[in-house]
């Protein structure tokens, strides 16, 4: 500390350090909050364990996000920067390196989408949540298929779009990984056989 004019200041790096480390706090929550909204229902998740977990009060947990719907929203913004940044590399064009983006997203986020997915019809905040990222896959799919969509209009593009959007959902990976039992690389070829039927599609 230095004192100037009478008055006690604080150096900035302690600022900073300090800053740092509640930074570091709320990050510690937010991926304990990930973690556990998907292992368990909306319901299911207390703030008491969210806290004990990141080793935090639950008063600290309130008095940054305020309520448990508004540390799920935080929550899930926190992922979905990861998720859009990992999908956003998927090269345009080039079905099978899309596919293998997207395969790397499903085995580290389809759980998560998958609860969420459940969950949907009731709890609101989790709908909204839910809504954007159906939103935001139609987007992913124009852009990343932008090749297999060109010169088509009307009820022809969003038919070739809305194929490729139900190829390229969670639901699809989920029956080919998980009900089918398949193995990553087959669920992922045949992904890629399917995209690719729908690019020879007249």
């Amino acid at each position: 500390m230095n004192e100037v004019g009478g008055v006690v200041r604080t150096r900035p790096y302690r600022m900073t350090s300090r800053a740092e480390a509640t930074r570091e706090t709320a990050i510690r929550v937010l991926d304990v909050a990930v973690e556990l909204f998907t292992e368990k229902s909306f319901e299911d998740v207390s703030l008491d364990e969210v806290a004990g977990r990141a080793q935090v009060t639950k008063r600290t947990v309130l008095r940054r996000f305020d309520s448990k719907d508004g540390l799920f929203a935080a929550a899930m913004q926190h992922a979905a920067e990861e998720m859009v940044s990992q999908r956003g590399t998927a090269p345009v064009g080039d079905i099978a390196k899309a596919v293998a983006n997207l395969m790397d997203h499903y085995e580290r986020w389809g759980t998560n989408r998958l609860r969420l997915l459940a969950q949907e019809e009731r709890i609101t905040v989790v709908a909204d949540h839910v809504e954007a990222g159906r939103r935001y896959h139609w987007s992913w799919v124009e852009q990343t298929f932008a090749p297999l969509i060109a010169g088509l209009e009307g009820d022809a593009r969003r038919r070739r779009v809305a194929a490729l959007v139900a190829v390229t959902d969670v639901y699809t990976w989920k029956l080919l990984r998980r009900d089918l039992a398949l193995s990553r690389a087959n669920t992922e070829r045949i992904v890629i056989e399917l995209i690719s039927k729908l690019a020879g599609a007249e």
